[in-house]
């Protein structure tokens, strides 16, 4: 909606100023929409809840607590929001999740020096690649996401981690696109038309993660 400046009283009630500015269908519209929004994120996050879903996390904890306890690390990568995601996932547990513990080997490929070095001379398909060339080790974990399944620089890390010895996991969206069948295991969000109801699923898994990581580890 596009309000023209106005100079209005402090004091005016909500009903007030819908009813005196003539906002009254716009705010009944967006009321409507944040409502649905809610609704629609309930359903997907309910056709989430499977059995299949909830014994693919467990795996993944496995895979990830077993790194750990053997001394390795976790490398987990993205891009934009997913990127969020991945550092998210990297400092809640190298930093804290819920209670205090020891702190866990995870990092996050969002190094901006090092991406921009590397998508200038190399190209933005390897910056995630690159970094697990330089700092990858056999028995560590890969954690890439991706809410297309599609993302050529999260593609090519799994291609890279597979070569190393890398154990790979991938969180997707939509048909799982490529990742689906590289990664050693993929845990897709239901299919939805935007990637924000992937992503919403997405940090679900990774606090289950975490704190499926903190309770085998008896942390």
């Amino acid at each position: 909606m596009n309000f023209k400046y106005t100079k209005v009283r402090e004091n005016y009630s909500v009903e007030e100023f819908l009813s005196k500015f003539d906002l009254r269908r716009e705010y009944m519209n967006l009321k409507e929409q944040i409502e649905n929004q809610f609704s629609e994120a309930s359903t997907v996050l309910k056709a989430f809840q499977t059995e299949e879903n909830y014994l693919k996390i467990e795996q993944a904890v496995h895979y990830m607590a077993l790194a750990l306890r053997h001394g390795n690390k976790i490398i987990s990568c993205g891009n934009g929001g997913s990127m969020c995601d991945a550092m998210h996932f990297a400092e809640e547990l190298s930093g804290r999740f819920r209670d205090n513990r020891q702190s866990l080997a995870a990092v996050s490929i969002s190094d901006p020096s090092h991406i921009s070095c590397v998508a200038n001379d190399f190209g933005y398909q390897f910056v995630f690649s690159r970094y697990l060339e330089a700092l990858g080790k056999e028995g560590d974990v890969l954690l890439g996401i991706s809410t297309s399944g599609n993302s050529e620089n999260v593609i090519l890390a799994v291609e890279k981690a597979k070569e190393l010895g890398i154990k790979t996991i991938v969180l997707t969206g939509k048909d799982g696109g490529k990742l689906a069948d590289l990664a050693d295991l993929e845990i897709r969000a239901p299919h939805s038309k935007y990637a924000d109801r992937a992503q919403e699923i997405h940090i679900k898994i990774i606090h289950n993660l975490i704190l499926g990581i903190e309770q085998t580890l008896k942390l």
